[in-house]
């Protein structure tokens, strides 16, 4: 498609030699035409700013594509003007036309034609009555994890609780359930680590045993006490469940698989002689590129109390790793055996904050169309490569010294 660049002249605007183009699909929806048409749009002398050189009104923009894209139906009319306006402030500038037009909006763009026949208010989601308890609740996760009023608004149309978020759930039901089994099995809830049968079930990680590759994974079933079990439930359902339902089970198991390998291979590596549970990896990784998210998004946000949620977060993650690095040299319950590390809780922030912030920044961009995505899991890949080299090789070279299998 060919596309013309608006000039700026004498702190006026000429307007393009091509017209923004029209997009139309046929009566069933099943094909996409792109029209071009060689009109030129007018530039009213009100369209000009004196203080915001550059800047048309939302308004003008509506009343121009609806003046020269009488293909569009309204709808759709109503889609690309939310599309311009990304940040919902009623200005177009000049790079917000540049983006609409070019393919740094593709994936947008072809979602707007595809489902144009959805209606977008020209009203924030927030402002919209009339929703029932669950359309509260998918527009509340939409404020709580997307930065953009047009990114809420295509996730509050289109998601559908079909698939639920499963993935979260059957992991935090699976914990629940193996804690309670070894509970009543070993006959303790409270600081269940203390026990000297804890870590003879086949998984979580011992460095005696790290030949077995599952236990790099399912450490995370295991967890040191309730204390410990409780406050990873807690973030991990109200921060992982969220998450899963705007970007879906398959982007929220790559952060959470990432992070809880990534801190078991750092305690192999850091933390030699200690044995991995809980599930802090996982958990870590996703709350952190949450968090930094967040951040980098700060006035995009729309969330309520977002400073507060944010220190609560923090708090909650900052008891709970101070309870592991206590629990660590704390002298341990049955020696020779030392107490289960913590560095497993670094490992997962790594990972949120790098791999994670990508996966999480762009809910309607693919993943392999993100370069910065491939640095990180490139890097991520090497990492986990010298990690089993490590493994394999270091703990002989270097002599340590191993505590006796469980």
């Amino acid at each position: 498609m060919e596309k013309s660049s608006p000039r700026m002249m004498g702190g006026t605007r000429e307007a393009p030699v091509n017209s923004s183009p029209a997009v139309a699909s046929n009566a069933e929806g099943e094909e996409i035409e792109v029209l071009e048409s060689t009109d030129v749009l007018p530039v009213a002398q009100e369209d000009y700013d004196p203080e915001n050189s550059g800047f048309i009104s939302t308004e003008r923009f509506r009343d121009l594509l609806a003046t020269h894209g009488s293909e569009l139906d309204p709808h759709k009319l109503e889609v690309l003007l939310a599309l311009a306006d990304g940040n919902a402030d009623g200005k177009i500038c000049y790079q917000d036309f540049v983006n609409l037009m070019s393919n740094k909006r593709s994936n947008s763009f072809r979602r707007a034609i595809l489902q144009g026949s959805r209606q977008l208010k020209g009203c924030s989601l927030r402002d919209e009555a009339g929703l029932g308890l669950s359309q509260r609740l998918v527009r509340h996760v939409a404020y709580e994890t997307l930065p953009r009023e047009v990114d809420r608004k295509w996730y509050f149309d289109s998601y559908t609780y079909c698939p639920p978020p499963w993935l979260i759930l059957a992991i935090t039901i699976a914990e629940v359930a193996v804690f309670m089994y070894y509970g009543f099995q070993l006959d303790r809830l409270v600081l269940q680590v203390s026990s000297p049968s804890f870590l003879k079930s086949p998984l979580p990680y011992h460095p005696q045993l790290r030949a077995q590759a599952w236990r790099y994974l399912t450490y995370i079933f295991m967890h040191t006490g309730i204390e410990h079990l409780s406050l990873n439930m807690a973030m991990q359902l109200l921060v992982g469940v969220p998450l899963e339902m705007v970007h879906g089970a398959l982007r929220i198991g790559l952060v959470y698989v990432c992070g809880v390998l990534a801190g078991s291979l750092a305690v192999s590596v850091t933390d030699m002689t200690a044995p991995v549970v809980g599930s802090s990896g996982g958990v870590y990784a996703l709350v952190s590129a949450h968090l930094a998210n967040v951040v980098m998004n700060w006035s995009g946000m729309k969330c309520q109390f977002k400073l507060f949620r944010m220190a609560m977060a923090l708090v909650c993650m900052s008891v709970e790793f101070g309870r592991a690095v206590w629990l660590r040299f704390y002298p341990p319950a049955f020696p020779p055996c030392p107490n289960p590390s913590f560095v497993a809780h670094l490992g997962g922030v790594m990972v949120g904050l790098t791999l994670g912030v990508v996966v999480l920044q762009n809910y309607e961009q693919r993943l392999q169309e993100q370069s910065l995505f491939w640095i990180f899991f490139c890097v991520y890949t090497l990492f986990v490569l010298c990690a089993v080299f490590w493994n394999i090789f270091a703990y002989s070279l270097l002599d340590v010294r191993l505590p006796p299998p469980p």
